[in-house]
């Protein structure tokens, strides 16, 4: 009630001020004012001048040509669970529950540690631009999961999945010769700098080939293996994919990384991901044995032995 009191009485001196002809003091000059749109302006003009005056350079190889990308590099997201915007889910074998998907029986022990966790997506656009029929294998790919994704045996990535696996890469960039190793699987590509040409065979890393853009990488990719997927979500390609992947420093410990895809008989248009690459940083840092084949081997043949185990 106090509050409603004072209240009134403000009201009320407020009013007798106005009637007597007296306006509150100015607390500032019209002169002094400025308008926001022009505030605006000068705020615009302002950073893209900094931005023009400290636009990144990255030190030059041993080529003094092109940007050094030697170093070890790690993409920092949930791509390799799914390139799509995302929901977090229990699992990525899911099956029917009272309420509601819940985790598959062979998973379920795995409770949070085989949840999906949430991601905006590094697709373009937001969808990958399937065909009727490559969306319905990509939904039945989803569903046998455990049975499917060629990560759960242990074989190789291939392109652009490489890329965005939860390890570090290693890029070795010398005068004449590029060359990428992953610690997932001991896989690598020893990249063409000069075309020769289409792939002989199809392979689960491909054929690529290395030009530059100015200070950007690009990598042409071609002969890779169709039975790789792009992620744990059961995106997949067919042997006609093509990737046009790009590398460009933004600063001296990251990365901008671009892959354009291409296959027309699995999606309707040229479609593509991006995300940042992060230097490792620690002083210790190196690529460790991640040789996973011995992993998998009970999963792959276990059922061949005398007495299968338990």
């Amino acid at each position: 009630m106090s509050n409603f009191k004072s209240m009134r009485i403000i009201t009320l001196l407020s009013t007798l001020a106005l009637l007597s002809g007296c306006t509150p003091p100015a607390t500032e000059s019209s002169s002094d004012v400025v308008p926001a749109d022009a505030a605006l302006s000068d705020a615009t003009s302002s950073t893209e001048t900094n931005s023009s005056d400290t636009a990144y350079r990255a030190p030059r190889a041993a080529d003094g040509i092109h940007p050094d990308l030697n170093g070890i590099w790690q993409a920092l997201n949930e791509a390799n669970y799914d390139l799509e915007i995302h929901m977090a889910r229990p699992a990525m074998a899911l099956r029917d529950g009272p309420a509601g998907p819940i985790a598959a029986k062979d998973v379920l022990k795995l409770g949070a540690v085989g949840a999906v966790p949430p991601s905006m997506g590094v697709v373009e656009g937001g969808k990958i631009p399937y065909t009727p029929e490559a969306l319905a294998i990509k939904q039945e790919n989803q569903r046998n999961w455990l049975d499917r994704d060629p990560e759960i045996k242990c074989y190789l990535p291939g392109i652009p999945r490489a890329t965005y696996m939860p390890h570090p890469f290693q890029i070795f960039q010398g005068d004449d010769a590029l060359f990428i190793a992953y610690q997932y699987a001991g896989a690598a590509r020893d990249i063409f700098t000069k075309d020769p040409g289409p792939a002989p065979v199809d392979s689960w890393m491909g054929q690529s080939v290395a030009s530059w853009e100015g200070d950007t990488l690009v990598l042409d990719v071609t002969g890779i293996h169709p039975d790789t997927w792009l992620d744990r979500a059961g995106n997949h390609h067919s042997d006609q994919l093509h990737v046009v992947e790009r590398f460009t420093p933004m600063g001296h410990n990251h990365l901008q990384y671009e892959a354009t895809i291409t296959d027309p008989l699995t999606y309707t248009k040229p479609w593509k991901i991006s995300m940042p690459l992060y230097r490792r940083m620690e002083t210790n840092m190196q690529l460790l044995d991640f040789k996973c084949v011995e992993f998998v081997e009970e999963l792959l043949y276990g059922d061949l032995r005398v007495k299968p185990l338990d």
